[in-house]
């Protein structure tokens, strides 16, 4: 029986739904399908993908605030402020709290515990020892590293109600994230709240070759000259240039869009960043597969 490999995806800013991956999803899982056609029968069913709909905890409540400062008052610039509502609204929203004072935004664990449930979910229909990928997307490249930071350096400080969704396997508990995918990330930014920029997760996860000693891994970081959110990272200090493996320079969006930058809203949709990470699980699915 083959070993099949789990993705997980996070969303970036932006008004999403439950269907802001299935897109992305048909078209990585053909991709993937043709470069390992040759080895399975169904290779349809190799990819166990499972998105991350995080963006339910603000939606709501940011449609609210945009109601409420727009009823008497009809705002110049709407879908800019609309913009800067979803961005900056989901950023400050989902900052953690001191350690010290951890009732005070119960936010950040609200959205941590949406990615608890969808690792949860993935472990259910893959395994527990599923050699994990993840493919995130503007602030949801900050939460899959602040979620696999928590439990690389401080699993002891993860609050009860994570504790309580999750259980005590390998994929759960990070140990076999191989791969990590970001795009158009604005992780520098983040990173401006430490005095060396902080330290990465370190991908693949340190205790990956318990369970697969001949995968090595990778951290890609796609981004678009235009997209003035998303930046490199090997460059950040020295801890981002080892664990990061490479930053490749993709062009998002379509001729009305590429050149500026709402380029940030069509990573999920560009071909190059979809046939890069499909060669790579079709590589991962190989090697875990001893092909």
């Amino acid at each position: 029986m083959s070993v099949k490999v789990g993705v997980l995806i996070l969303h970036g800013i932006g008004n999403q739904d439950e269907t802001y991956a299935d897109d992305f999803m048909q078209a990585l899982n053909r991709s993937f399908g043709t470069k390992i056609a040759s080895h399975h029968h169904s290779p349809e069913t190799q990819l166990e993908m499972i998105p991350v709909f995080w963006g339910s905890v603000f939606n709501d409540r940011e449609e609210d605030l945009w109601t409420s400062v727009n009823q008497k008052i009809s705002l110049n610039y709407a879908p800019l402020r609309k913009f800067v509502i979803r961005f900056f609204g989901d950023a400050i929203a989902y900052q953690p709290a001191p350690a010290a004072l951890p009732h005070l935004n119960p936010n950040y664990e609200r959205v941590h515990e949406t990615v608890a449930k969808a690792l949860h979910t993935l472990r259910n229909k893959a395994g527990d020892q599923t050699p994990l990928s993840v493919v995130s997307h503007s602030l949801g490249t900050v939460i899959a590293s602040n979620y696999f930071y928590d439990l690389q350096y401080i699993p002891d400080k993860i609050s009860e109600s994570i504790k309580r969704i999750k259980s005590d396997n390998p994929l759960e508990n990070g140990e076999t994230l191989t791969s990590f995918y970001t795009m158009g990330t604005p992780m520098p930014l983040w990173t401006l709240r430490y005095s060396d920029f902080d330290s990465p997760i370190r991908v693949p996860s340190p205790l990956l070759k318990k369970h697969y000693s001949r995968v090595q891994g990778e951290w890609i970081n796609f981004y678009d000259q235009d997209d003035v959110i998303a930046f490199p990272l090997k460059t950040l200090n020295e801890e981002y240039s080892r664990s990061v493996t490479k930053d490749i320079e993709v062009n998002t969006g379509n001729l009305f869009t590429s050149w500026s930058p709402l380029s940030h809203l069509y990573y999920f949709k560009t071909d190059k960043i979809i046939d890069s990470i499909s060669t790579s699980l079709a590589k991962l699915w190989k090697t875990v597969n001893n092909l």
